[in-house]
């Protein structure tokens, strides 16, 4: 049986030999106005082989005979007006210097030219024929959502490209919209510029347009909000995004990028920028773990591991559902992804000897925790399990496999921590310190606020109350919160990853706080609503173990700038002896096996003595 490409390359050349014949014997015809003369009769044959034997080692030197025949490109189609005029280049000196003699004595040197215009459309049409075909059936038969593309930029263009060769098609691009008036009317690859943003509610409904995609990953918060507004004006429901982030990560642009609208697209947030080559040399071709790989951190982790190309990658986690759509999830994107999955718990030391073991990871990213302040407040001695002895069990597990980095997800809540859970990270924090005192393995921790969009967090629980009818409750009208996208603060702890040398707390950028009863209004407006007349907002009071402010640094630790603006390192204090760093791992088990709370908190007060001190709830 026949190769495809081998069938393709196949008929592609005896789809040309007929072609070239008919473009020469079609120039002769029309040169000569249909009369042509007995000789040039009796000689077309020789016309026809010459052109034949100059074009076809021509076309296979220029790489005609290698392209896909559905997806043929501008670039494809320029190749062929290149070949086709150096072809005739050829054919034409051929005939100039066989003037006056032989087959060629009366070769009409006007058929070079028309030969040269026959054969582009006809070679070309030939190429092309399949694609265009597939566009006519593609807009007979309506497929895919009628989307319009704001931004008819390059990353537009990219976009449109991604909608045109998908198949079966998601999008059906309609028209693009961009305010530069020079592009007003013009048609990138078949799709014309229809207006402008101010235009959109009108171009909605003349258009029928389904879906709005705005493809500006330049774009302000300010220009993304007018956007949506309009087309929110315009009744559109689905409105849909290409996030700057796309541009920081080496994945190329397509419509795996594209994403609905999220409130962070409209609160004005800096782009983040990373040295992607510093975060390749540590990732690429390593074989990395991820903890907690299931969680929205770790999730976003694989994500991005996966675009620097490791030897292996290693998504850690006790819970099988979000590990088998997180393999889903990897699988659609990077489908030859070298990817493990682990079920495992990450107190459960047999099990994560044997994962050290089987695959020696060379770089750990540790996200598995539990963080939900108010549960860990109810639940210490879960808290305790899985952020401190969890954390000590493959700190020490890495440090003795030689692992190359490990790098702990810490959080702001660490910080003079009010909460079980605040006290459990900063103990974490103080093992990964003590444990990489006494190792070559660089242990580092990275420490940044909330993570916009995140589960169980305040975004999603609005939308949640929102669809409900309502009331959003929040727990002090003077809350504030340090926030960021999942995608920024990954971005961040991979290239913090690179920089530490072991020993390091890194503190993010987080930017400036957020008032969450803003951050409320915005999420009611963001739904269609207006706060406080569709959807009332009710306070509730503020709960145990809550801040109404967080905070990033202790008053002793200084804050020191770092090769990346927004990331800084903090004095991390003192590592605890290896000797008392094991007894208070055997205190906080004993009171483990004596199920005591009390026990517990009394544990972690020691061990953190911050924890103990008892700060207003609205300090």
């Amino acid at each position: 049986m026949i190769p495809k490409v081998s069938q393709r390359r196949l008929v592609f050349l005896l789809g040309d030999c007929f072609l070239i014949s008919a473009a020469m014997a079609s120039a002769v015809y029309v040169r000569f106005e249909g009369a042509v003369p007995d000789y040039e009769r009796t000689v077309l044959w020789f016309y026809v082989l010459v052109a034949l034997i100059v074009r076809i080692p021509v076309f296979a030197a220029y790489g005609l005979y290698s392209m896909s025949w559905s997806q043929v490109s501008v670039g494809d189609l320029i190749r062929v007006v290149i070949a086709t005029g150096f072809g005739s280049a050829v054919i034409g000196s051929v005939f100039l210097a066989l003037r006056g003699r032989g087959f060629a004595a009366a070769f009409p040197t006007s058929v070079v030219i028309l030969d040269f215009f026959m054969a582009l459309v006809l070679v070309g049409g030939f190429r092309s024929i399949r694609r265009v075909l597939k566009g006519a059936h593609r807009a007979r038969q309506g497929l895919g959502r009628r989307v319009l593309i704001v931004g008819a930029g390059s990353a537009g263009e990219m976009i449109l490209r991604a909608m045109q060769e998908e198949n079966p098609p998601t999008y059906q691009p309609i028209a693009f919209v961009d305010d530069d008036p020079g592009k007003q009317g013009v048609a990138i690859r078949g799709v014309r510029v229809a207006g402008t943003r101010k235009e959109l509610p009108a171009l909605v409904r003349s258009l029928r347009a389904s879906e709005l995609l705005i493809a500006i990953p330049s774009a302000p918060s300010e220009t993304v909000r007018e956007t949506v507004a309009l087309g929110r004006r315009a009744g559109l429901k689905d409105i849909r995004i290409l996030p700057s982030l796309v541009t920081s990560v080496s994945r190329g642009v397509g419509l795996w990028a594209v994403r609905e609208i999220e409130l962070a697209d409209l609160l004005g947030r800096p782009k983040v920028t990373i040295d992607s080559a510093r975060v390749d040399s540590v990732l690429r071709g390593r074989r990395v773990l991820v903890t907690g790989a299931a969680g929205s951190i770790g999730s976003e982790l694989c994500r991005q591991i996966l675009a620097f190309e490791p030897a292996l990658l290693l998504a850690l986690d006790q819970a099988e559902s979000g590990l088998f759509e997180l393999e889903a999830d990897l699988r659609r994107h990077v489908p030859t992804a070298p990817l493990a999955l682990v079920i495992a718990d990450v107190t459960d030391r047999r099990k994560l000897e044997r994962v050290f073991q089987e695959h020696a990871p060379e770089v750990v990213f540790h996200a598995a925790a539990y963080k939900h302040v108010p549960l860990m407040e109810a639940h210490p001695d879960e808290a305790v399990k899985n952020n401190v002895l969890g954390t000590h069990a493959v700190a020490e597990l890495a440090a003795q496999a030689g692992v190359e980095r490990f790098v702990l997800i810490s959080t702001d809540k660490a910080v003079n921590p009010s909460s079980v859970m605040g006290a459990t990270k900063r103990l974490a924090e103080k093992v990964v310190l003590s444990i990489g005192a006494a190792s070559r393995t660089r242990f580092m921790s990275v420490r940044f606020g909330n993570v916009l969009g995140s589960r169980g967090s305040v975004i999603p629980t609005f939308e949640e109350q929102i669809r409900r009818g309502g009331p959003v409750t929040l727990t002090h009208e003077d809350m504030t919160r340090y926030f960021m996208l999942v995608s920024e603060a990954v971005l961040l702890v991979l290239q913090a990853g690179t920089m530490g040398e072991g020993g390091e707390v890194f503190v993010l950028d987080m930017g400036e706080p957020v008032k969450i009863m803003d951050l409320a209004r915005e999420v009611i407006r963001q739904a269609g609503y207006e706060p406080d007349r569709d959807i009332p907002i009710v306070v509730t009071g503020t709960r145990p173990g809550e801040k109404l402010a967080e905070e990033l640094l202790r008053p002793e630790e200084r804050e020191h700038t770092t090769l990346h603006q927004k990331i800084f390192r903090a004095r991390a204090g003192d590592a605890i002896p290896s000797e008392l760093l094991q007894e208070i791992i055997g205190r906080l088990k004993t009171a483990l096996v004596s199920g005591s709370a009390e026990d517990l908190r009394a544990e972690l007060n020691s061990a953190v003595p911050e924890f103990g001190k008892k700060s207003s709830p609205v300090s």
